[in-house]
């Protein structure tokens, strides 16, 4: 069977790894060589130990280096480097994010080096793939995190409190898109008692807002916010006006604002402007999740949290990274799901006419399959 090498990952900030203890029992169970570099999952608080006991042989050094050239199959979290690019094996297959559109040299490299690269985020968002889609696992603990710090932050309670001093009123909180990060960040405030009003441009969404006890704002629309795979479509510069001027009174009246709203493959849609963030009152916090993508508040900051105005914006770009040991649990579960699906008689076969490798491909047999990264390149 082929080896999977699994690197430390480089990027700063980067705590997951995309094999665990769990799934290296499982791949040598299912008769992978596994090798994993010294110290892959120490942020995640995997030791080497806990690899060696699930059958996983510990490289460092030169014999890291050496790991890239042999390995069949590379796991990766963070979108991987060009230098590393070159490293690998021809032929092999590289598994991970990738945000192609970002990472054209990186692209270009393992299109000539002949690399299948299955980039996690094109995996299709279908029933059957489910147990492999690693944006929907970490967006959820993004929402999760993202209230979180957003009651960290905050300048008073989020639950209703009724103390002998008087009562104290709940936090007002508006979650912007109510996607997986949406959804989980309305589960989370309205756990710890906030109120909490979700907009978002898909109507259909509006039941599952509700069923989490969120409070869904209407926008008047000619037509559905709906885009492919369940993903919200880029709205038209008048239909942008309109959902402004509604979500800007809701705003300026909220404590916190959770943002969470992307376009595939496009910059974030600029939700919050500047001139909203002036009219909030001081002490409220923004935390912006898709500040990766440009960010939905034109004063978010990638890796910064700002002060404007007395609000407190926080732009983390990786905010799953804060929940490192359960986020690499999920992730390197839906990697796994994605390699043994591909599994065919104890070979690893990337079957073309299967639409979840036909679509998760980003790279093969010399080729970029992606069209959007084709054009781009």
């Amino acid at each position: 069977m082929p080896e999977i090498f699994v690197p430390k990952e480089v990027v700063e900030g980067e705590t997951r790894v995309a094999c665990t203890p769990e799934t290296a029992k499982r791949y040598v169970k299912e008769g992978f060589d596994v090798v994993v570099e010294s110290a892959a999952g120490k942020h995640a608080h995997f030791t080497d130990e806990r690899y060696r006991e699930a059958g996983a042989k510990i490289v460092a050094g030169t014999d890291a280096e050496a790991a890239w050239g042999s390995a069949d199959i590379v796991f990766r979290v963070y979108p991987i480097t060009p230098d590393e690019a070159s490293k690998i094996k021809e032929g092999a297959i590289l598994i991970g994010f990738m945000s192609p559109h970002k990472n054209l040299d990186s692209v270009r490299i393992l299109r000539d080096r002949k690399i299948s690269t299955i980039a996690m985020e094109l995996v299709p968002r279908i029933s059957r793939a489910q147990s492999m889609d690693a944006l929907s696992s970490q967006a959820s603990i993004a929402g999760y995190q993202a209230v979180l710090m957003a009651a960290t932050y905050l300048d008073k309670y989020f639950p209703l409190l009724m103390t002998a001093a008087g009562t104290i009123q709940p936090a007002k909180i508006v979650i912007m898109g109510a996607g997986v990060a949406g959804l989980q960040a309305i589960a989370t405030a309205r756990r710890l008692g906030a109120v909490v009003e979700v907009s978002d441009i898909r109507p259909a969404v509006k039941e599952q807002v509700e069923s989490l006890g969120g409070r869904f704002i209407d926008f008047p629309m000619d037509e559905s916010g709906e885009g492919e795979g369940g993903y919200a479509r880029e709205l038209t510069p008048e239909q942008l006006k309109a959902q402004q001027e509604i979500v800007r009174q809701k705003v300026v009246a909220a404590d916190a604002v959770i943002t969470t709203a992307l376009v595939p493959g496009r910059p974030a849609p600029k939700l919050i402007t500047a001139d909203m963030v002036k009219d909030m009152r001081e002490g409220a916090v923004i935390v912006d999740l898709a500040v990766e993508q440009g960010g939905n508040c034109e004063l978010s900051k990638s890796g910064e949290m700002v002060i404007e105005h007395g609000v407190t914006i926080i732009g983390h770009p990786n905010m799953a990274a804060s929940t490192p040991a359960d986020a690499s649990l999920l992730y390197a579960r839906n990697i796994q799901a994605v390699l043994l699906g591909a599994v065919t008689e104890g070979e690893v076969v990337l079957n073309l006419e299967d639409e979840i490798f036909a679509g998760a491909l980003l790279t093969h047999n010399g080729e970029v399959r992606h069209g959007p990264t084709a054009e781009a390149l």
